[in-house]
């Protein structure tokens, strides 16, 4: 009798595949079930919540102000450690919560818990500081809440009526800056050849290729309005907090001092001074609120509805109204084409714009831009939709938000009336080509470029060979011309000639009250003020504001609820973020602006974009 010795091998590999096959499938349908009940979930009408008769508002930003929350598609949403609009808090939303519930009687306070709000740009900034002013004229408290306060944090809890702080805590004020990388010497030593071609004395996005170190010119106009910036920062935070004039530029170039008076305890000095009231731990942070405010029935915790809780009961209360102010944001680099929200894309845009001048129910449009430029053909596009749409009778206003300069600015123009923040970063008139080349540097390896073309242009924009004089020369008068189109268009829309657009141009930045000042702007206020204004301009008593976005499709809408309900299981089983980990998501986003650099896609490679206006 023989006895095959491969047969109980094959057996036992039959049982692992078949094992394995059986696992592998029962995975599959359990995902499919958990799918299933997902979204079940997701489309069940639940219980309508009642809004309670009193109760305080938490107000507890996350991440950055914007203007536009960035598109995150719905797979990323669910495998990121946390939502990626988690990183993100809209003004807009801030604003309408803060200034609703100070005529809304069921609201009885407001709570600024600003631990994790990473920054956002001083214009945003006041906008909220404007809606909490009004909320403090109608007689209500404001609590603010932290463990420690940065620079932006802070500015924000000034504006309460009792700033609450850990005592182990620090308010991190340390002014404002503008700090670049100059690349001169590592290009030399690299042999890569930066050809730079741009039009304007204080056009200085492009240095960093030509120097290594800043030039008289950018430091000049750069400490302008970072000083006016500044200025205005110091001067709020010491009108709400009732402090000296001074106080916190003393506080800050004296701080060793007033550690050494305190033994070190930043909190103490804090709270001598008068940038702080109390200091006091989690507990005692909530026994105090919880004294006055009431306290939750299942928790420790004091009683108070979050501000997007109360955002959905007051739009669950409004009324439909036929009278509309169309509100378009424009967020972001502008880029040519179809872009997802957090950019702006020539045709996405005038898309929304050409949807706004064709619906019968909006009376005026209202432009918020919030961009330090890009494509200068993009931002031409645009602008000339705008015109188009004003030309057509609907009145089109802009609103100017943290940072409008070069190419935001460049779409303004197309706008009845142009208003601006006292501290929004705009102007930065002027233009800028940049080309690479790297022949030494690959002749350094060894490697040479020759061959024969049919014209004098041939090869001429080859990144492995030198750029010909015929080709500098045709790329400079490229960008001079668009130079003179954009002062001509500015010259144009200003009521100016372009001789006095020329001299306030050259790419020189200004914050709003100087550009109001030089006539670039017509008026400084708000987006809520800029949105009056147009409303009056279209005759409107009563009127509602519609957002005019980019429609989602069935299955977007579908898989963006999915998405929210996933992302909502998965932060229950999670641990928050260490320090490190938002250490990480903040260097992520300041890195943003270089990786959008390669995404530049003006067909004639000129661009009229404003770097530093993003060092805030």
């Amino acid at each position: 009798m023989s006895i095959n010795i491969f047969t109980p091998l094959r057996r036992l590999f039959s049982f692992v595949w078949r094992l394995l096959t059986w696992i592998r499938t029962s995975l599959a349908n359990l995902i499919f079930l958990l799918i299933i009940v997902v979204i079940v979930a997701a489309l069940y009408p639940r219980e309508a919540l009642q809004m309670p008769s009193k109760i305080a508002l938490k107000i507890a930003p996350s991440g950055f102000l914007v203007d536009q929350y960035s598109y995150v598609d719905p797979l990323t949403q669910i495998l990121s450690r946390e939502g990626d609009q988690q990183l993100e808090t809209r003004v807009r939303d801030l604003v309408d919560a803060i200034t609703s519930a100070a005529d809304d009687q069921r609201i009885t306070a407001i709570v600024l818990e600003l631990d994790e709000l990473y920054g956002g740009g001083l214009s945003k900034l006041q906008e909220v500081g404007k809606a909490l002013n009004k909320f403090k004229q109608s007689g209500k408290p404001i609590y603010a809440l932290s463990d420690n306060y940065t620079q932006e944090q802070y500015y924000l809890a000034s504006y309460a009526d009792e700033v609450i702080m850990h005592p182990m805590g620090i308010t991190l004020l340390n002014g404002y800056g503008s700090y670049r990388h100059y690349f001169k010497q590592a290009l030399d030593k690299l042999s890569l050849n930066m050809h730079v071609f741009r039009v304007g004395n204080y056009k200085d996005a492009v240095e960093p290729y030509l120097r290594d170190d800043m030039s008289t010119a950018s430091r000049e106009h750069n400490s302008q309005w970072l000083n006016e910036l500044w200025s205005s920062y110091t001067t709020d935070v010491e009108e709400q907090r009732a402090l000296k004039s001074g106080t916190i530029n003393d506080y800050i170039n004296q701080m060793d001092v007033y550690l050494q008076q305190h033994n070190g305890n930043s909190a103490t000095a804090a709270q001598t001074i008068g940038i702080v009231d109390t200091l006091a731990d989690h507990e005692q942070q909530q026994r105090f609120l919880i004294q006055l405010l009431g306290k939750e029935k299942e928790e420790d915790h004091y009683k108070a509805i979050d501000f997007h809780h109360y955002l959905h009961f007051l739009n669950r209360e409004k009324l439909p109204s036929g009278n509309n102010i169309g509100l378009i944001v424009a967020q972001g680099m502008i880029l040519d084409g179809e872009q997802p929200q957090g950019n702006i894309g020539s045709e996405t845009l005038t898309e929304l714009i050409r949807n706004a001048r064709e619906n019968d129910t909006i009376k005026a449009l209202v432009l918020r831009i919030d961009s330090g430029g890009g494509s200068a053909f993009a931002s031409e596009v645009i602008r000339r939709e705008l015109e188009i749409t004003r030309q057509s009778g609907l009145p089109v206003y802009v609103s100017m938000g943290s940072v409008a300069a070069s190419g935001g600015y460049w779409i303004a123009m197309g706008a009845d009336q142009v208003w601006a923040t006292p501290s929004t970063i705009t102007g930065s008139i002027g233009v800028f080509s940049a080309f690479p080349t790297i022949e030494n540097t690959l002749e350094k390896l060894g490697i040479n470029n020759d061959g024969v073309g049919t014209t004098e242009l041939s090869g001429a924009l080859r990144l492995d060979r030198p750029m010909t004089p015929l080709a500098e020369n045709i790329m400079q008068q490229s960008v001079n011309n668009i130079y003179q189109q954009f002062i001509m268009l500015v010259a144009e829309a200003r009521n100016s000639n372009p001789d006095d657009i020329n001299t306030v141009a050259q790419g020189h930045v200004w914050t709003g009250s100087s550009a109001k000042r030089l006539g670039l702007i017509d008026h400084l206020g708000s987006l809520d003020e800029v949105i009056a204004a147009a409303a009056k301009s279209a005759n409107l008593d009563q009127f509602e504001v519609i957002e005019v976005q980019k429609p989602l499709t069935p299955a977007e809408q579908i898989a963006q609820q999915l998405a929210g309900r996933l992302v909502v299981l998965r932060t229950q089983f999670t641990q928050p973020e260490s320090s490190m980990q938002q250490l990480f998501t903040l260097l992520e986003r300041q890195l943003t602006p270089i990786a959008a650099m390669i995404r530049m896609n003006d067909p004639r490679n000129v661009y009229a974009q404003c770097i530093e206006c993003s060092a805030l």
